[in-house]
């Protein structure tokens, strides 16, 4: 269960990521309701995060959450917010793919 919460964690770190951008992409009202989403998606998956490290290594579940993040915010980057593709980026994304389902694998 507490993988499952930890991605949900996840998922919310690429919310607040995502939000922090469109803070930046926008101005007046729109900037503070974009700023108020970047919060509560940060408390969200911080709190989540904490719930999640009750029964997993911290390591290791910061090194998923992490990852979690980063490739979902890389790709919401490409297609939210026109970040440039190339082959590279795609190679080393999938990398840390790789790195986050082997953390997975050998814990406990």
């Amino acid at each position: 269960m507490n993988w499952i919460i930890l991605i949900i964690a996840g998922l919310f770190e690429v919310g607040f990521a995502s939000c922090l951008g469109k803070v930046k992409e926008t101005s007046g009202n729109e900037m503070y309701f974009w700023f108020v989403g970047f919060l509560m998606c940060l408390t969200v998956s911080m709190l989540l995060l904490i719930k999640a490290t009750e029964t997993l290594p911290i390591g290791t579940a910061y090194a998923v959450w992490t990852g979690i993040g980063a490739v979902g915010t890389v790709l919401m980057g490409i297609l939210v917010f026109k970040d440039p593709v190339s082959f590279w980026r795609i190679f080393f994304i999938c990398t840390l793919i790789g790195s986050v389902i082997g953390l997975k694998a050998v814990s406990r």
